[in-house]
């Protein structure tokens, strides 16, 4: 399934605002410095799904291949070689994808890259995608995911936007960042639905959860292979 022009035009605007308008805040919300009331909760937030989908994957991961879709900083990823995954980490912002270069335990060899997330990165056992697909429609999410379907071989595990009156009274978490970075525009889509749309060609749903915090929303989802 092919993704459409808003998907490549989305993207670009994602680029922009990580590697120009939002990294310095972005890479001080990663971190354990100091930060506000509301960007605690959102951090808080982040922690919880990260920890949460991980949980989902095996403990042990020895020489299992795991695409981190959308990797940010690189803490999910930095989690799973950990657990001695071999791990390529993609992302949008080459700004980001350098500072997890920076933060990278000296142990641990995890391919990152910068770029497109459903680009040619080849096969693996296990995908995720966490907050990657929030800032897509409807359309665009079922399409990308099943771009990741088709190069996985377990799991698919990623988090949409659910509809929550937080997330419609802001439109998203991105606005309650000053206005100089703020973030474009989180879309809610419906669980159920992708779930339903997902589970053809031999994948079924498995578990999906929500994660809520004063100001974090995000609802996680599992595709199974066979």
């Amino acid at each position: 399934m092919s993704v459409g022009a808003t998907y490549d035009a989305y993207r670009g605007r994602l680029e922009t605002y990580f590697d120009r308008t939002a990294f310095d805040a972005w890479a001080k919300l990663t971190s354990d410095a100091p930060v506000s009331g509301i960007r605690a909760t959102v951090r808080a937030g982040r922690d919880e799904m990260r920890t949460r989908l991980l949980d989902w994957l095996p403990a042990d991961l020895t020489g299992k291949r795991i695409l981190d879709a959308g990797c940010g900083t690189g803490a999910l990823a930095v989690e799973a070689a950990k657990r001695g995954a071999s791990v390529v980490a993609v992302d949008v912002s080459a700004q980001l994808v350098n500072l997890a270069r920076e933060r990278l335990p000296s142990e641990l060899d995890i391919d990152f890259r910068a770029g497109d997330m459903l680009g040619d990165h080849g096969e693996f056992d296990h995908v995720v995608a966490m907050d990657s697909l929030i800032h897509y429609r409807f359309a665009d999410i079922v399409a990308a995911a099943a771009r990741l379907q088709a190069r996985t071989r377990g799991t698919l595990l990623f988090t949409v936007a659910p509809r929550t009156p937080l997330l419609l009274a802001f439109q998203g978490i991105g606005k309650l960042f000053p206005r100089s970075d703020r973030s474009p525009a989180i879309i809610p889509a419906s669980p159920a639905r992708l779930m339903r749309d997902l589970a053809q060609n031999g994948w079924t749903a498995g578990r999906d959860a929500r994660t809520s915090t004063a100001f974090y929303k995000s609802h996680a989802i599992e595709m199974v292979r066979g």
